[in-house]
């Protein structure tokens, strides 16, 4: 039986059939509940009206902007008709709450926006009358603006700037952004000088040309390796290897050269300059520190880098082989290059919806009055309040389903690929045929993998929000316990994705439960564990290196681009938002190679523990991989045969050395009992028998009689034979 309780194949056949079932229906049903839950939320807020205040706005009285409303109890002013005024004005647009990030200006629903700026209550009474467009409180006439003792409170403060209306959420929004330059500064808090922050803002702005350029390089990088790995897979690793040891030294040298010409054209322009223009000075002095951190920074950064490389280099050509076939399924699967589109895609619609949902939910729920500032808000409250916590968590399942999808479809491709021996055979679209595949039959095991990984995402993201809150709270035990747990859940996570990505490849071959695939792919992985832990060591490392490649040299075409800068302290933003994205693309395509070698390697495993090459039990696997096979196969016969060579060979020689041995030791031991018997001044006589003749024999009486007649009776022995005493000493030694 199954783990969800369908019945299983007891014999595994280890390859694709034809004739596959449904696996983990049960979770198949749970997530489709899950997703109409989802759904329904949003229902909930089209419905409620939460959509609606979202997109057309709505005032500080509760009412929507654009349509006719509805009385809200205890709220005057609610229940207005709206049906001509389409836009939201806010008196105070500057005002902003920096803790909760929004504004605290009161909303008004007004026919047109002030396109021109009103410097007083004269320009307010003119514009409402020529317009029709009341920009104070609905209950002052516009006519009598300049009079009213309200003006203050309720009317707009002047002088009230030129603005223009949102394209699609009809929000007044002033022209000139100035004014949120606190807002930005809230956001960006790691940022304690405010020169500085407007300083990194105008280069972005300045570069921002530059920015999109280097993006598209990233982007037209990340495809050029794709195609280097399918086309010259065999050298990859040491041209990889060449190009990061060069671009690393080259961006290093580049900034140690830019540093040392700032020195000089520094010193060249102070001498100059009056004293006067001590600003442009401490700007130059600024960039120059700033220039020196970046290239010590690289020197670090290239220093480390080669260390790895130095201790590597053994290990790297373990890969060459299934970086080969890795190629070789790229140029006979040529659509794998675009599952990071599809993948980026669907992930961006879903964030996209997830986001707006969540917005939705902001503006919906029953409506309260604030105590503070009077104004009417929207907020959940009892049970509904926990369909936010549901919409979180509904965020992490469906992104991670995406991406195990996406890896159940490559490894059902590359499975495909790998057990059809004649490759001239291969569907017309194998990528296709995969999708329909998951879709027919694997969306529960997907489900239920994705679902397994959620659940130890979240307690990490919980952990890590309370950490955050706790920021220089907590004591030192208690920031520890909770980075501990973080990490323990962080490497959890990370074994669970490599299970869970073997355990889709166990199931396109097998079209096996997640339980029972997972089971089988531990126990493949499990037996060739030393293997394991070369490729993936190897392997990621080149795929780190593949990494570093597109950053650097992304990072280094931006540093030639933004040379004509020469505030160098403007280069951190923009060089920073390139290589992060630079990173994201290079991430997105090679995980798709990763995924490639690593279901490759599950396949190969799976082949030599099934098949030996006899008939009927013939290889599946690339001629590449089988020549690495037998390679390693002829290795260790050598190996076995040099060992029993050494045994046949070396072994009675040594046998005969320690025989030789330990008879010259016996010969040692001999001689030291002679040397002390000959030299001693007697034997007794009842102890050592009759005496050889050169022994000095013992004094009369000693023994008594019957030394005597041991002496009587004994013979003088003649040279060459052993008499009584050399028995009993080889006796004696014997013993």
């Amino acid at each position: 039986m199954g783990c969800c309780g369908s019945a299983e194949r007891t014999k595994r056949e280890w390859r694709p059939l034809e004739d596959r079932s449904c696996t983990d229906l049960p979770w198949f049903l749970l997530f489709t509940v899950f997703c109409v839950g989802m759904g329904s939320i949003c229902g909930f807020t089209i419905v409620t009206g939460g959509a609606a205040r979202l997109v057309f706005g709505y005032d500080s009285y509760g009412n929507t902007c654009g349509q006719r409303n509805e009385q809200i109890e205890g709220v005057r002013l609610s229940g207005l008709d709206h049906t001509d005024r389409k836009y939201v004005f806010f008196l105070d647009p500057c005002n902003i709450d920096i803790v909760q990030r929004k504004i605290k200006s009161m909303a008004l629903c007004v026919s047109l926006c002030p396109s021109e700026e009103l410097t007083s209550y004269q320009d307010l009474k003119r514009f409402a009358m020529l317009n029709g467009s009341e920009l104070c409180s609905y209950e002052l006439a516009g006519h009598k603006y300049p009079g009213l003792p309200e003006r203050f409170t309720k009317c707009p403060k002047l002088p009230v700037p030129p603005s223009k209306a949102l394209p699609v959420f009809n929000r007044c929004t002033p022209v000139d952004i100035s004014c949120y330059a606190k807002f930005a500064e809230a956001v960006v808090t790691f940022v304690g000088d405010n020169s500085v922050l407007h300083r990194l803002i105008a280069g972005v702005a300045a570069s921002k040309e530059i920015i999109i350029g280097l993006c598209l390089l990233a982007l037209v990088l990340s495809m050029l390796l794709m195609v280097i790995i399918r086309y010259i897979s065999a050298v990859l690793v040491w041209i990889l290897t060449a190009l990061v040891v060069l671009g690393s030294l080259a961006g290093t040298s580049v900034l140690w050269w830019l540093y040392i010409d700032h020195r000089l054209y520094g010193n060249d322009t102070s001498t100059k300059v009056t004293k006067e223009v001590k600003e442009e000075v401490e700007v130059s002095r600024d960039s120059g520190q700033a220039l020196l951190v970046y290239a010590i920074s690289a020197t670090v950064f290239t220093v480390i880098l080669l260390l790895l490389m130095l201790f590597m280099r053994k290990r790297v050509a373990l890969t060459i082989a299934l970086f080969h076939v890795a190629g070789k399924v790229f140029i006979h699967l040529p659509l794998l290059a675009l599952q990071p589109f599809c993948t980026f895609l669907a992930l961006l619609l879903f964030w996209i919806y997830w986001i707006l949902v969540l917005l939705f939910l902001g503006t919906t729920g029953n409506p309260e009055q604030n105590e503070e500032t009077g104004l009417t808000e929207f907020r959940l409250t009892g049970p509904l309040q926990y369909l936010t916590w549901y919409h979180a968590v509904g965020l992490v399942w469906i992104s991670e389903f995406i991406l195990a999808c996406q890896q159940m479809t490559v490894a059902g491709a590359v499975v495909t690929y790998y057990f059809t021996r004649d490759k001239n055979r291969l569907p017309v679209t194998p990528i296709l045929s995969s999708v329909l595949r998951l879709v027919r039959y694997h969306l529960g095991t997907v489900a239920k993998g994705s679902f397994i990984i959620t659940l130890v995402k979240i307690p990490r993201l919980i952990l890590m929000y309370i950490h955050n809150q706790l920021k220089g709270k907590e004591n030192a035990c208690a920031r520890c316990m909770l980075k501990t747990c973080i990490c323990c859940l962080w490497c959890l996570e990370k074994c669970l994705n490599y299970l869970n990505q073997n355990a889709y490849a166990a199931t396109a071959i097998n079209s096996t439960s997640f339980c029972t695939s997972a089971r089988d792919a531990f126990v493949i992985l499990v037996e060739n564990a030393l293997r394991v832990a070369a490729i993936n060591a190897v392997g990621d490392f080149v795929l780190f290196l593949g990494k570093v490649l597109i950053v650097t040299s992304t990072a280094f075409a931006g540093v030639l681009l933004l040379n004509y800068q020469r505030d160098y302290a403007e280069w951190l933003l923009p060089l920073i938002i390139v290589c992060l994205f630079a990173f994201l693309v290079a991430h997105c395509f090679l995980s798709i190679f990763e995924i490639v070698v690593d279901v490759l390697f599950l396949c190969f495993a799976i082949d030599t523990k099934y098949n030996d090459g006899t008939p009927g039990k013939e290889f599946y696997m690339d001629k590449a991989l089988m020549v690495r096979r037998w390679a390693g196969l002829r290795l260790r016969a050598e190996l076995r045969l040099r060992a029993f060579t050494f045994i046949c060979v070396f072994m009675p020689n040594i046998i005969k050395v320690i025989i030789v041995l330990n008879f010259s030791f016996d010969f040692i031991q001999i001689s030291f009992l002679i040397f002390i018997f000959k030299h001693s001044v007697f034997v007794p006589a009842c102890l050592s028998g009759p005496a050889p003749f050169y022994l000095p024999r013992p004094p009369a009486g000693v023994c008594g009689e019957q030394s005597a007649a041991g002496a009587g009776g004994g013979a003088r022995a003649e040279p060459g034979q052993g008499g009584g005493v050399g028995r009993s000493g080889d006796e004696a030694h014997g013993e």
